[in-house]
């Protein structure tokens, strides 16, 4: 049976010379022992050195025999509460070291190197065991403890650092699972909690996991200890290392439950400002506070009793955003794993600016309708007025009123559509449609998505039809995939093409969806509606019919004439809902009789699977929950008669 072995280190009482004493690292080891033999299961084998037993020697021969006694499967725990510190590198250690400085763990009588360390830590790995290293010390992020804060860092000099090894035959490089107490360029600290004085970093890992469930992951108590951490004052940044999805930092904290897997997912938590959850605008959303309020995105929790209950965006920041529960309250004291389930599309602006002729009442009737094209008669999420065009978003609309007519123009004075007319104030209204069909097109054909495991596991190619070697066409230097008409009997015929998509994944079916997106801003799935792909396997677009790309109805096919095309590929783990990513094209018939879009009104996809169906062509969603992970690519393609 997997059993926890670990080698505890506390040093408040260094030798003279060495550094000057702390005060809450011993009690950090007595919190740690008494987590380890609070846990359930198999009783761990514990090995404790405290102050000037704790030797450098003394630590390097705990490490090879009492860790060393690992198994496969079996946790290798090591865990130091102590002074850290650094010095100047040299030679081939620069090329490794960013800040120019090597880091180690001061043992009682002198400094640990962390190169060192890795070396022993590999060693334990390479039997099979799971290493897991807490280090809460100064610079540990590598490898500091006032009146009220102090720091846990002793400056040297100290001799340099002994060369590089390597482990004999040891394992990859990962291995061991590294949380620490600050980035390699911080200083860790101590202060007094209660009346008993701990390290802080240490302090929020023992609260988070006396909070956590069994299955809780490593990831997961450390986002909810960095939150902690945060909550003291933001001295410090701890540390997880590796952070890639799938690895030891997604198993159960202390081996004491079969942990999630829930790679790739966010983590609710309580920070120093409220909810927040660990996604921001360096993730994909879009930064600032949401048009639409505290509903634009939201997340939902997944993988824990609590599934199914979500939280709204109200802020978002560059590295996580700040958010409301809807309808409950989380626990303070836990990190929960969470999935994007609705994401907020960001408003375009724009501005009305009346020409000679324009009548003021119609303008004024352009006004309210705008004003009021949003839900419940009010104003639209995905529209915001602007009178400055420094205020204009990435999509800025310039609604020019010359006469009986409304142009929508881009920045550059070019128009979106043909001129609406404005002759009446019922006609106010379809200007205002027309900008939020706009908005939702161009939305939909710039969706991007959060950086996600899936990027790059399904290739889409297209292929002239009928061609022999099956190459697929290559994008031109502006980034466009061009087809030509060629010539026919009765004149230039439309070019046939092969729509392919590959699931490159080893192991994985992947759910996807190929919409076609118009220049007459249309979006439809009929290529591709949305099927699982096996792993290795390949699906085609019109179940492998000929795609014709031809000209819309009213665009004659003379020499020159051209249309554009952006394929959007939607990837996922689970199937999703296909109606918010359907639009039918812009007409500028009378309002009301257009057909409307089926998306809600409030400006935000949703990605809720759709009502259970049995289908042949499915494979079934595979395991997990039902706001799985999901990327996107779009590939623009141009159509074009040639000039002879």
């Amino acid at each position: 049976m997997a059993s926890i072995r670990a080698l505890l280190v506390g040093i408040n009482d260094y030798a003279p010379g060495v550094a000057p004493p702390l005060s809450g690292c011993v009690n950090d080891i007595t919190g740690v022992r008494a987590l380890l033999d609070g846990r359930a299961g198999t009783a761990p084998a514990v090995h404790v050195l405290l102050d000037r037993e704790a030797t450098a020697a003394a630590v390097e021969g705990g490490i090879r025999e009492r860790l060393g006694a690992s198994g496969p499967g079996d946790t290798a725990l090591f865990w130091f509460s102590g002074h850290g510190t650094q010095t100047w590198a040299h030679g081939a250690d620069l090329l490794i070291e960013a800040t120019g400085r090597n880091q180690a763990l001061l043992c009682a009588d002198g400094p640990l190197p962390d190169k060192r360390l890795r070396v022993l830590l590999d060693e334990v790995a390479a039997r099979g065991a799971r290493v897991v290293a807490v280090l809460d010390c100064c610079f540990s992020g590598g490898a500091t403890r006032d009146p009220a804060f102090t720091a846990r860092y002793a400056p040297g000099p100290w001799p340099s650092a002994p060369p590089r090894e390597a482990a004999p035959g040891g394992p990859a490089a990962g291995s061991v699972l590294l949380l620490a107490a600050c980035r390699l360029d911080q200083r860790a600290y101590e202060t007094h909690f209660g009346g008993l004085r701990q390290g802080v970093f240490t302090r929020a890992v023992l609260d988070a996991a006396r909070a956590a469930g069994p299955d809780t992951t490593y990831r997961e108590v450390m986002s909810a200890a960095d939150a902690r951490v945060r909550c003291s004052g933001g001295h410090q940044q701890p540390v997880l290392l590796p952070a890639g999805p799938g690895g030891t930092a997604d198993t159960a904290f202390l081996g004491n439950g079969t942990g999630r897997l829930t790679a790739g997912d966010h983590l609710l938590r309580h920070g120093a400002e409220g909810w927040e959850v660990d996604c921001g605008a360096g993730h994909g959303l879009p930064e600032g506070e949401p048009a639409a309020g505290p509903t634009a995105t939201e997340f939902t929790v997944v993988g824990t009793e609590e599934a199914g209950r979500s939280v709204a965006v109200r802020t978002v920041l560059t590295d996580r955003c700040l958010v409301e529960p809807l309808g409950w309250e989380p626990g303070p004291d836990r990190a929960l794993p969470v999935a994007l389930s609705a994401l907020g599309l960001p408003a375009a602006t724009f501005a009305v600016l009346p020409r000679a002729g324009a009548e003021a009442g119609l303008v004024k009737a352009l006004d309210r309708a705008l004003a009021t094209a949003g839900p419940n008669a009010g104003p639209s999420p995905l529209l915001r007025r602007v009178s400055d065009v420094r205020q204009a978003g990435d999509l800025h609309f310039r609604l020019e009123v010359h006469g009986p007519s409304v142009h929508v123009l881009r920045r550059d004075g070019t128009p979106f559509v043909a001129p609406l007319p404005l002759a009446a104030p019922e006609d106010a209204r379809r200007a205002a449609d027309c900008l939020t069909h706009l908005t939702r097109w161009h939305r939909l054909r710039d969706l991007p998505s959060p950086p996600s495991p899936l990027d790059g596991l399904v290739r889409v190619e297209i292929v002239p039809w009928g061609d022999g070697d099956g190459r697929p066409l290559a994008p031109d230097g502006s980034g466009e995939i061009v087809c030509a008409y060629g010539p026919g009997a009765d004149g230039p015929r439309p070019p046939l093409l092969s729509v392919r998509l590959h699931n490159r994944s080893a192991d994985r079916p992947l759910w996807c969806m190929l919409l076609d997106l118009t220049d007459g801003y249309a979006s439809r799935s009929t290529l591709y509606p949305g099927h699982f792909i096996a792993p290795g396997r390949t699906g085609y677009a019109l179940d492998g019919q000929p795609v014709q790309f031809s000209l819309p109805q009213g665009r004659p096919p003379v020499p020159g004439a051209e249309a554009r095309d952006w394929l959007k590929l939607v990837v996922a783990e689970q199937e999703l809902s296909t109606v918010p990513f359907h639009l039918p094209a812009w007409t500028a018939g009378p309002f009301g009789t257009r057909a409307q879009s089926p998306s809600r009104d409030d400006g935000v996809l949703r990605f809720s699977p759709p009502p259970p169906k049995t289908s042949a062509r499915d494979l079934g969603s595979p395991a997990g929950h039902p706001y799985g992970r999901w990327t996107t690519r779009t590939l623009a393609l141009r159509t074009v008669v040639p000039e002879t």
